[in-house]
C-alpha cells in the first residue's frame, strides 16, 4: 500500500511539475527576455503591401523581436482569426493593420482583457474606445488625398485635355470601408471644392489591386465620355489603369492625366515616364518605427496616440532624380 501511494504521490507531483512548467512556457517570450509580436496583415494586394511587410520582417529579426505573421488576404474575419489565435499564444504585443475601420471592438477588447497592447499600423480603427489599442503608426491618409487634389487645382488647365472647361475626374477607390479609401477620397474631395470646374463623375472600388484598377477603368471608358483625369487611391490600380487606357487606344499621362498615391517603384518609373502626371508617396517602410513602438509599451512606457509618417509628392522631374535609388 506504501508503495502504491508513494508512486501515485509521485505522479500527481510530475504532473504538477509538468503543468507548471507549462504555464511558465506559455510563448510569451518574457522568460528569455525576448518580445514575440503577433501581427496580422492586410494581404499582398499591391506592391505597397509587399514593401511594407517586407519592412515589418526585417525590422523585428533586427530587432530580436520574436515575430509570428498572419495574411488575412483582405478579409476582416480572417485578421480577427489571427488576433484571437495571438491572445491565445499569449504573445507579449499585437500590431495589425485594420482591413476595414468598423468591427473590431469586440476582439480588442479580449485584449485587452488579456493585458496585451495593440498598435495599430498603416490603417486606424473607428471606434469611440480608443483605450483598445496604445497607439496608431501611420500617414495622414486625409492629407494625401489632399496633396492630391491641390496638384490638380493647381494644373487644373493642363488637365482640361479635351479644352471644354470643365475638368472630369474619374475615381479609382480603395477597398470599400478602408481608411485610407475613405480619408483618400475625402481629402481629394475637400481639396477640389475650390474649383468648380473640377467635379467626380465616376468613383468606384478596385480594391487596390491592379487587376481591380485596369478593369473599372475600362468599365469607365466604356460609360464616360470626355474623361480627363483619373485619381487613384493606389499606384497599382494606376497602374492597372493606364493598361486599360493603353488598350483603349490612348496615351496615359497626355490624353488622360493619371495622379496616385504610394510611390512605389513601379508607379515611379511610370511618372519618370510621363504616364503618371504626380504621386503623393505614402511611406511603407513602417518597420522600425513599428519595433521601437513596441518595446516601448511593453516595457509600459508612455507613446504618443498617433505617430504619422513623413512623406512627400512627386512630379516626373523628381521621380526622375529619385529612382535609382528607390527602396521600394
Amino acid at each position: 500500500m506504501k508503495k502504491t501511494v508513494t508512486a501515485a504521490s509521485a505522479v500527481l507531483m510530475c504532473a504538477a511539475a509538468l503543468a507548471a512548467c507549462g504555464s511558465d512556457d506559455s510563448g510569451s517570450g518574457k522568460d528569455d527576455g525576448k518580445i514575440v509580436m503577433g501581427f496580422a496583415q492586410v494581404g499582398a494586394e499591391s506592391g505597397w503591401r509587399t514593401a511594407n511587410t517586407d519592412s515589418i520582417k526585417a525590422s523585428a529579426k533586427s530587432a530580436g523581436i520574436e515575430l509570428k505573421f498572419s495574411d488575412a488576404q483582405q478579409k476582416q474575419e480572417n485578421q480577427i482569426q489571427a488576433i484571437r489565435s495571438y491572445i491565445q499564444q499569449k504573445v507579449d504585443v499585437i500590431a495589425f493593420s485594420p482591413v476595414v475601420e468598423t468591427g473590431w471592438d469586440a476582439v480588442l477588447q479580449e485584449a485587452k482583457a488579456a493585458n496585451i497592447p495593440v498598435i495599430l499600423t498603416d490603417r486606424a480603427v473607428d471606434s469611440k474606445d480608443t483605450s483598445l489599442y496604445k497607439t496608431f503608426l501611420g500617414s495622414d491618409f486625409v492629407e494625401e488625398g489632399k496633396k492630391a487634389g491641390e496638384w490638380l487645382v493647381e494644373n487644373a488647365a493642363d488637365a482640361d485635355v479635351d479644352g471644354d472647361g470643365d475638368v472630369n475626374v474619374v475615381q479609382l477607390e480603395g477597398t470599400t470601408g478602408a481608411a485610407p479609401a475613405i480619408d483618400r477620397a475625402e481629402g481629394f474631395a475637400d481639396a477640389i471644392a475650390s474649383d468648380s470646374k473640377i467635379s467626380i463623375s465616376k468613383s468606384q472600388t478596385g480594391d487596390f489591386t491592379r487587376d481591380g484598377g485596369k478593369q473599372v477603368m475600362e468599365s469607365f471608358l466604356n460609360s464616360e465620355k470626355g474623361i480627363d483625369v483619373v485619381f487613384a487611391h493606389n499606384d497599382d490600380m494606376g497602374l492597372g489603369a493606364i493598361e486599360a487606357i493603353e488598350a483603349a487606344g490612348l496615351e496615359p499621362g497626355k490624353d488622360i492625366k493619371i495622379i496616385t498615391v504610394d510611390a512605389v517603384k513601379d508607379g515611379m518609373t511610370a511618372l519618370s515616364e510621363g504616364k503618371i502626371n504626380f504621386i503623393v508617396e505614402c511611406n511603407p517602410l513602417l518597420g522600425d518605427q513599428l519595433m521601437d513602438l513596441a518595446e516601448k509599451v511593453v516595457a509600459g512606457e508612455e507613446v504618443p496616440e498617433r505617430v504619422v509618417t513623413e512623406e512627400t509628392t512627386f512630379t516626373q522631374e523628381q521621380a526622375t532624380e529619385v529612382l535609382a535609388d528607390r527602396k521600394y
